[in-house]
């Protein structure tokens, strides 16, 4: 009787064996990815953040876009460029000293009355953007492309765990097993795969980090504070933008805001950052009690 029993299981595993096997399996693949991925996402932790400039500042904080915009806050600080009704922008005066390649390049465009939403695609603009970019990666600030594929790679893991559970699914229903528990671990699986898949930080730890130290240390420029944004001239006036948002930008200027368009948001670290694990905890199944005549696995 008993192998009777044994070879009416499917695949020759008992359901309750083969549910312990495969939960376990989810929870060693997501800790090892866990590990591996704190290790991509890292950074560098020698670089000091404090003593970056405002762009880059910026972009850690809020990708090109947020780079771009406080460019635009420090330029017209400077009373560099202004905008216009027609959503133009245009060059007010003087390139200010100290300009960085993004500057220059957003400065350049104001001259050829570029609509204000239209800068980003400049060439020139597109290129010092991909030149700060490159910096910050270089810095250990930013997740390169590389480790970003290395890390979305354990969702092929998940997938083949996903599979796996699928096949022992089919099979257990076909030979009138119950499978209830086996679904649930199915369902941790699609979760724990979404989680590599999805989860792709820009920045890396370390940068995060660096930048809550930064954030405190320009909590004056907060538009919550009201700024005088004439006091802290040009830099201050990036830096509120790189830090707060396009708030400040607002703050300091809403009516060159408004006409270039500038789409009024606060920051607090919306440039995906950070690592941490890749899989929550849900892993009970009970262990043996519960699945009736052996099969809650199939």
């Amino acid at each position: 009787m008993e192998q009777l029993a044994a070879t009416g299981d499917t695949w020759g595993v008992p359901g309750p064996t083969f549910l312990i096997f495969y939960v376990a399996l989810i929870v060693l693949v997501a800790i090892v990815a866990a590990a591996h991925r704190r290790a991509l996402f890292a950074g560098n932790r020698t670089t000091q953040v404090d003593r970056l400039g405002p762009q880059q500042i910026a972009y850690l904080n809020g990708g090109d876009q947020l780079a771009l915009y406080a460019s635009l806050g420090g330029l017209r600080a400077a009373e560099a460029i202004a905008s216009a009704t027609d959503k133009t922008l245009s060059q007010a005066g003087p390139l200010p000293s100290g300009a960085t390649a993004l500057d220059t390049a957003v400065y350049n465009a104001a001259g050829n009355r570029i609509r204000a939403r239209e800068v980003r695609a400049d060439r020139w603009v597109a290129a010092a953007l991909e030149q700060l970019r490159t910096g910050l990666e270089q810095a250990g600030l930013v997740v390169t492309a590389d480790r970003q594929k290395a890390a979305r790679r354990w969702a092929l893991a998940g997938l083949a765990l996903i599979l796996l559970g699928v096949a022992r699914l089919v099979d257990g229903l076909q030979n009138g097993k119950p499978v209830t528990f086996l679904l649930f671990a199915i369902f941790l699986a699609v979760a724990v795969t979404l989680r590599f898949w999805r989860h792709k930080p820009q920045r890396t730890r370390a940068a995060t980090k660096g930048l809550s130290s930064v954030r405190g240390n320009y909590d004056y420029l907060s538009p919550a504070q009201s700024p005088s944004y004439a006091t802290y001239g040009a830099s201050g006036a990036a830096m509120g933008v790189a830090l707060f948002g396009t708030a400040s930008l607002y703050t300091m200027d809403p009516a060159f805001a408004a006409e270039a368009e500038v789409q009024r948001n606060n920051v607090g670290g919306g440039f995906d950052g950070g690592s941490g694990s890749s899989c929550s905890s849900g892993s009970s199944c009970g262990g043996g009690g519960g699945c009736g005549g052996g099969g809650c696995g199939g």
